[in-house]
């Protein structure tokens, strides 16, 4: 934010960073006044600002500590818009809102998106049409971000700003010892589902809190506005900010009896969590149903949107009239669970241009122990060094925990002489690209490797998925959902994820018409439990189908032009 920075650099500049400014940040020259960023960095920063052309953190050459970005930029919270902003002319927000304006085509994802509704239309510009790529994704990432968060992290942002305002040191005490009141009540929460509402101390806490809040807001509106138009444009920024904490405040208070309410975070950093219970009625009043004009609804294929110009005259924000959802690996019941108008939905399988049933195999090792024995991480530490010594490494091995891949990976490299990368080592994309670059090694990942990433070749050759990617069991929105389908929770919130998601990890493989591999399912309950393997089987591409680790063998030999192996 140039304001911002400006407003730092000033001489009279008081920016608060919680009242803390790292030791290692000072310099010997004492350019830093406590409480503040330092000069050299703000000048850096400043240099830095004439020369781009976004503003966007991501395009620093070295990424800046949090405390001191978040003394140099604004969220929607804060914000008071170009209008009221001395800077409103050359913003890099406004500038990048103006260029989406005058786009044909916008690229956001969708928390974007989410939060665009949220917002009820602030973000992004009217348009007619809009696509949901991954649309598997749209249920959880909507519930995410049309829901609210409030946490001690909450009120150290607002004691921050308050601070570049106003000068009463008791109020900032007052809303740091708050949050730090709210973190000690919150961390031996964190993953609990608040099922009877706040505990007496937390409501007690937040109540408080809102006297607080509120405080702020009658302090701010006695200083003059003729101030000055930097004092202007912090008050407005300062009344932004509180206007919305009060507003989370009270909802967390006296949540929607349609909503969970949960701990979620870290110990360190624990936040109070709410969010739709039902997000097919949320999309309803936000998207499908927002306004009068009626929604063509498509899966797979677009529409012509003529017709409707996405303006709203009734005070309300523009919609589109086309929402396209696609995505390899639709769930069945999509569009119901997302309550979209069952006479605007148009349904289209555009089928697949890879040959499955030749190139790829789907491999059962229905031999290994059920996941819940204690040998079962044995078993399968010892499957994957036959798989991958078959494979001549090329192998990318998903599992569904933390615990599991570091334990499978620590035996597998003591038995095999192939490099073993893992996640957590190096950043996501430097190791996809290690992956990619050297054909003998092995990439050992958890769910965030599961679906978004593209090695296509020689490269991978086995796809191995430790266990059925059931949900957790304790997640606290989907454990009030499944409460809410009693009986029918288990066919109707957890397998489906399941199947999605089994699909994704399956999908790595295949990613051109010449790739060739194996995906191995090292749980034995894809092949034993009748209850519902089909249900899985069928919403993975129609691969051939073993269970004989010998005809894996064999194939894999076949795909490097070799004699098998014979261990």
């Amino acid at each position: 934010c140039r304001q911002r920075l400006d407003e730092a650099l000033a001489p009279q500049a008081q920016i608060g960073l919680d009242g803390i400014v790292e030791a290692a940040d000072r310099t010997p020259g004492g350019d830093v006044r406590p409480g503040s960023v330092p000069l050299r960095v703000l000048k850096e920063l400043e240099a830095w600002a004439d020369e781009t052309a976004t503003g966007d953190r991501a395009d620093l050459a070295e990424e800046p500590k949090a405390w001191v970005w978040s003394a140099v930029s604004v969220g929607p919270r804060e914000c008071p818009g170009a209008a009221k902003c001395p800077r409103g002319e050359d913003c890099f927000a406004e500038l990048a809102r103006r260029r989406a304006a005058s786009a044909d085509v916008v690229v956001v994802n969708t928390h974007l998106y989410g939060l665009h509704l949220g917002s009820r239309g602030m973000i992004l510009p009217d348009h007619d049409v809009v696509v949901f790529d991954e649309a598997h994704e749209v249920e959880d990432i909507m519930s995410a971000t049309t829901g609210l968060e409030v946490g001690p992290g909450s009120v150290t942002s607002l004691a921050r700003i308050v601070g570049n305002l106003i000068a009463d040191d008791a109020l900032l005490d007052h809303l740091d010892s708050d949050a730090a009141r709210l973190s000690a009540l919150l961390a031996p929460e964190v993953g609990s589902r608040l099922r009877r509402g706040l505990p007496d101390e937390v409501s007690d806490t937040l109540v408080a809190l809102r006297e607080r809040v509120t405080q702020v807001t009658n302090t701010v509106r006695k200083i003059d506005d003729r101030a000055g138009t930097d004092t202007a444009t912090r008050k407005e920024r300062v009344t932004k900010a509180a206007t919305g904490l009060l507003d989370d405040l009270a909802t967390i208070v006296n949540p929607p009896g349609d909503s969970v309410l949960w701990v979620g975070g870290t110990p360190d950093h624990p936040k109070l969590e709410l969010a739709p219970l039902d997000i097919g009625a949320t999309l309803d009043s936000l998207l499908w149903n927002a306004t009068e004009s009626g929604l063509d609804i498509d899966f797979g294929d677009a529409v012509d949107p003529d017709g409707h110009d996405g303006q709203v005259d009734d005070g309300t924000y523009g919609i589109p009239d086309t929402v396209i959802l696609t995505s390899a690996t639709i769930p069945d019941g999509l569009a119901e669970r997302l309550a979209i108008p069952p006479d605007t939905v148009e349904v289209i399988d555009v089928g697949t241009p890879f040959d499955f049933e030749n190139h790829a195999v789907l491999y059962c090792a229905a031999h290994l122990p059920d996941p819940r024995s204690q040998n079962y991480g044995a078993a399968v530490a010892e499957e994957l060094v036959r798989l991958i010594n078959a494979a001549g490494g090329r192998t990318l091995a998903l599992f569904t925990s933390y615990r599991a891949m570091n334990e499978a990976a620590d035996a597998v490299a003591e038995q095999v002489s192939l490099p073993i990368l893992r996640q957590g080592d190096r950043p996501k994309p430097a190791l996809v690209e290690a992956f990619s670059e050297d054909a003998e090694s092995c990439l050992f990942a958890t769910m965030g490797f599961w679906a978004g990433i593209d090695v296509p070749g020689d490269s991978l050759r086995l796809v191995a998925i430790d266990k059925i990617p059931f949900p957790r069991p304790d997640e606290p929105l989907l454990q009030a959902r499944r409460e809410r389908a009693a009986a029918a929770g288990f066919s109707t919130i957890d397998l489906p994820r399941a199947a999605t998601m089994l699909a994704q990890g399956a999908g790595r493989l295949i990613r051109t018409a010449t790739d060739r591999g194996v995906v191995a399912v090292l749980d034995p309950r894809l092949a034993t439990k009748k209850s519902y393997r089909w249900q899985l089987i069928s919403a993975l591409p129609p691969m051939h189908r073993t269970k004989e680790f010998d005809e894996v063998r064999d194939f894999l030999a076949s795909l490097a032009g070799s004699a098998p192996d014979a261990s």
